[in-house]
This record gives C-alpha cells, structure tokens and sequence, in this order.
C-alpha cells in the first residue's frame, strides 16, 4: 500500500472508529506487517551471528595455525597486537581487545551503536578463541606461511564484515579520520599499514617486514572476495536512436532486464538539439560484456554506451540464469 494513502487510512480509522470491518482490517494490516518486519530482523540477526562466528574461527585459525607459531605479522589493528606481542611478550588475545577497545568507542560515534556492539562481541569472540581453542601448526615455509595466514586472517576479517561487524578496526580509524581530514579511506589505511611494516623491520628484521607484507596483501584480496563476491557486474547505459531494438535485444538475446529513462540529446551531428531520446540501462555480469559489445555493434555501431563497474546487486533479473544464446 501506498505510504501516503496508508497515512490517511491510519487516521481516518482513529478519528472514526464507527466500522467494526475496518477497524479490524486495520489492526491485521499493522500485526501482519509487524510480524513481517520481525520475520526480517529475526533472518538477518542469524545470518549475522553465523557470519560472525565463521569470521572468528577462521582469524583465529589463521593466526595460531600459521602466524604467530612462525613469528610473523601482518598489517592494521591485527599487526600492531602481533608486533607488540613479539617485542613485549604480552599475550596476543589480551592485546587484540587492548588495540581495538579505541576503534570500538570510534566506531559507535561514526557507524552507530549496533556496529559497536556488533564489533565488540566479534573482538571479544576472536580474543576467547586465540586464548582457548588450540589450532595445530600447519607448516613452516615461510611463504606459504605469508600466503595462507593472510588468507585465513582475510577471510576472516571478509566474513565478520558480512555479519556487520569487524575484527581489525582499522578501516573503522580511516572512516573517522578521511571526515576529519578530507583524506581518502585507502589513503589513511596505506599510511598506517606504511608505519607499521616500517616499525616491523626496524623492531624485528626487515624478512619478517616484507614477508608481513605479503600476508597483507593475500589477506586484503582475501577480503575484498568474500565481501565483494566471485560475480562482477557492469552496470550498462545506451543511448541511441534505435532504442527500442536495443530493448528487445536485452530482453529477449540476454533475457535480462531494463530499465528507461525519458531524455533528451544536448548535442547531435548537425550541432546543439533538444530532440527526445529513450536512455537504455541494464546490469550485466562481466562474462555477459562481450555479447553485449557485439550485439549493440549490430543495431548501431555509433551509439553511445557507457559502462561501470558495481559491486553487488539486489532483486531484479540479474541474480537469474540468462537465457540460451
């Protein structure tokens, strides 16, 4: 139902409460919905304690299989517990809460108080997981101890973000400091992780910097997949003068849908115009792109196409198996 007819139904039926009907449709309405939106929080608060506790195990995994047996490091919040463990001696799952006990408080004032308690309970979870649960060391190679260290610790860290929270609050340092300072995100992250690869070699030896390096990296890639997704989809838009063959063409060869925008061209061939024109969009998948390059080429080779990138969708055709070609 319409918000705004809902509005006007909501207090039509307080004022006149004389239709004993109306009034009940009007209480079953209001309990159907309630229970719809309980229904959705209910799904969603699973998915994220499932999201969460996997992110957990796997950080943990990856750093008492892999990392810490073979004093090594790695970047962010994680890599200034593990280097301050090695030079103090300190017990890492103390240290984990210790460093990101700032980014928490940080956190509920930039992301609000659900992110922070979210993020507190992940913390606490992965510090009572490396205290606890006992990981056998997997192996001693140096560089497949860099290569899946980061990968766990990333998929960890990719996980609990999918569960709305984190375990390395150092993007959470980043946001506040990018409001503050107009820096970018990447930027700040890049500073930080510069300072403490510096601080590695200069503490402990400059192999175990570079191989912190390398557990980085896996570790972020890591994460950029398991938050991200295996798919990439191109989000497409055509303007052209044959608009709707370029319709039939995604619906019917691609089986996707589309969406269009009334426009109007600023500028033709013949100089400056104001003559209407139907704005094709669709998303794609990467693997879809090069079909779709032929197929436009085919109706007008000259038609103006623009393509980026996005990073996940929701609804619509997209998530559906296309049709055959």
């Amino acid at each position: 139902m319409n918000p705004f007819w809902f509005k006007i139904l909501n207090k039509t039926l307080s004022e006149e409460k004389t239709n004993d009907m109306e009034i009940t449709f009007h209480s079953a309405y209001r309990l159907a919905k309630r229970y719809r939106e309980l229904k959705i929080n209910a799904r969603r608060l699973c998915k994220d304690v499932l999201f969460i506790t996997a992110g957990i195990f796997a950080a943990a995994f990856g750093l008492k299989g892999f990392i810490l047996p073979n004093g090594f490091t790695d970047g962010g919040a994680t890599g200034i517990a593990l280097l301050t463990s090695q030079v103090s001696g300190i017990p890492l799952y103390l240290l984990i809460i210790a460093v990101n006990v700032p980014f928490v408080f940080i956190g509920s004032r930039v992301l609000g108080r659900n992110f922070a308690i979210k993020t507190a309970i992940a913390i606490a979870g992965l510090s009572l997981c490396v205290g606890v649960v006992q990981f056998p060391e997997v192996t001693q190679d140096k560089l497949l101890v860099a290569l899946f260290g980061g990968f766990f610790l990333g998929a960890g860290i990719g996980l609990t973000v999918r569960g709305g929270a984190v375990i390395d609050g150092t993007e959470v340092l980043a946001i506040y400091a990018g409001r503050k300072i107009g820096a970018t995100i990447g930027d700040i992250i890049l500073i930080i992780n510069i300072l403490i690869f510096s601080a590695a070699a200069w503490l402990l030896n400059i192999e175990t910097a570079l191989y912190a390096m390398i557990t980085y990296l896996a570790a972020s890639k890591t994460l950029d997949f398991i938050v991200e997704g295996i798919e990439e989809y191109i989000g497409v838009t055509i303007i052209s003068n044959h608009s709707e063959e370029m319709r039939q063409m995604i619906i019917e060869r691609l089986g996707r849908g589309v969406t269009i925008y009334k426009g109007e061209r600023g500028y033709g061939k013949k100089g400056q115009s104001r003559k209407e024109v139907d704005i094709i969009y669709t998303v794609i998948t990467r693997l879809e792109l090069s079909k779709v390059k032929t197929e436009i080429e085919k109706i007008e080779p000259d038609a103006f196409v623009i393509m980026n990138s996005i990073k996940d969708t929701r609804g619509g055709m997209i998530k559906r198996r296309p049709l055959a070609h």
